[in-house]
């Protein structure tokens, strides 16, 4: 597969959780979400936007968690017009983002972010939906 995502090169971490077998890097879950994302998974407000060539838009939080909970690591955000977060996962030195194709050429800041709470974004009932569907689905295809 052709990763276009943030940190693809050296996104080599490993799953400290064996919830699901066949997933054991960061490129494995990308591969996996792939067949996933959906206008569903898609933030609401961005949903009329969404389509499968940029199936990345919307879907940063409820995948930055699922990531955090298959390697561990801190969820942060940098910060977006209107006051929103993009959600990416840092595991040790490894800074990944599994959703920043959204952004095409546009190059993101990925250092210096404040820590994003996974209760305050949970605390939407339509995310925490959210991401509840995309790790059904996740375990549907590939849990153990």
């Amino acid at each position: 597969m052709n990763y276009k995502f943030y940190g693809w090169e050296t996104a080599n971490v490993l799953a400290i959780s064996d919830e699901y077998k066949k997933i054991q890097t960061p490129k494995d879950l990308y591969n996996a979400l792939s067949g996933i994302w959906c206008e569903y998974t898609c933030a609401p407000r961005m949903r009329k936007d969404w389509t499968k060539e940029n199936q990345t838009l919307g879907q940063c939080s409820i995948t930055a968690f699922l990531a955090q909970d298959i390697f561990g690591g801190e969820v942060y955000g940098t910060a977006r017009e209107g006051g929103n977060f993009h959600c990416y996962n840092v595991v040790g030195d490894c800074i990944f983002d599994l959703t920043s194709e959204q952004f095409g050429e546009e190059q993101l800041n990925y250092e210096h972010n404040p820590k994003q709470s996974r209760s305050v974004h949970f605390a939407k009932e339509e995310k925490q939906q959210r991401y509840e569907y995309l790790k059904k689905e996740l375990k549907k295809h590939f849990g153990s």
